[in-house]
């Protein structure tokens, strides 16, 4: 009996494994690119790039965010959590009020493997808010951490959403407060067109004073301007574009921590 039983629990977990591994497997950056599910960037010849800003709207550092950009006369796209735009509506419809594109990045933004009925569950609702403050229903959406697989892209394709993530080497990590002289080199050393760019505007807690990507920002945007660089929204940058699909594959360099998928998860 009890080797009956045994038998049957093992059976009960290798099947429990294999489901999982099933319904949530994960391809190469190089196989979803083909298909147009993901963008990571686009092909352009004109020098445009995306700046994109995850997490807010934050009460401090959104605004001194939106103060640069209005500086410049650059455009951006906000992949906003549900949760703050919720607690912070004007700044999203400032964001709207100013040319900028919202996006949706869930509602609580948990990390990790999530469900297709919870994943779901996250971008009605924060399309619900987005859409009760401004009018709008965004049609992006990036994924917490940049951590995707196919459960993940079948679930936002299902929803109407197209899943943005981010030019590798172009991940300003600003999530890790490095010095700023850093951040600002390692974007401007690695500037293609074409790219999008990955900034936060919450960083930390809601009231923490400094932040290196308000620090960084002008910086980066004043290369960009002396350099002839148009700062557009993600959406504009996909409708100017010669090709969604890079010409040749094989290229993408192996990087560590939230630039490969099988390490986005931080």
């Amino acid at each position: 009996m009890k080797k009956i039983l045994f038998i049957t629990s093992l059976l009960s977990i290798l099947l429990f494994s294999f489901q999982v591994n099933a319904t949530a497997s994960t391809n190469s950056r190089e196989v979803y690119e083909k298909t147009g599910r993901v963008i990571w960037e686009v092909n352009t010849k004109e020098k445009l790039v995306a700046l994109t800003f995850d997490d807010g709207p934050h009460p401090v550092f959104t605004s001194q965010i939106l103060d640069i950009l209005a500086k410049h006369d650059a455009k951006a796209t906000f992949f906003v959590a549900g949760n703050k735009v919720v607690r912070f509506p004007d700044l999203l419809k400032r964001e709207v009020r100013e040319g900028h594109e919202i996006a949706n990045h869930t509602f609580h933004h948990t990390y990790g493997n999530i469900t297709s009925a919870k994943l779901s569950s996250e971008l009605e609702e924060t399309d619900k808010m987005i859409n009760q403050f401004t009018g709008l229903k965004p049609s992006l959406y990036r994924p917490v951490g940049g951590f995707y697989n196919d459960v993940i892209i079948n679930t936002a394709l299902k929803n109407g959403k197209t899943v943005v993530l981010w030019s590798w080497g172009q991940d300003s990590r600003d999530w890790a407060d490095p010095p700023v002289n850093q951040m600002c080199s390692y974007i401007k050393n690695g500037i293609k067109p074409g790219n999008i760019i990955l900034f936060h505007d919450w960083h930390g807690s809601e009231y923490t004073q400094t932040c290196s990507t308000v620090k960084a920002l002008d910086n980066i945007l004043d290369f960009l301007d002396k350099n002839e660089y148009k700062s557009v929204t993600v959406s504009e940058l996909l409708s100017r574009s010669t090709q969604l699909i890079p010409e040749s594959f094989g290229i993408y360099p192996s990087k560590k921590g939230r630039t490969s998928h099988i390490d986005l998860i931080f």
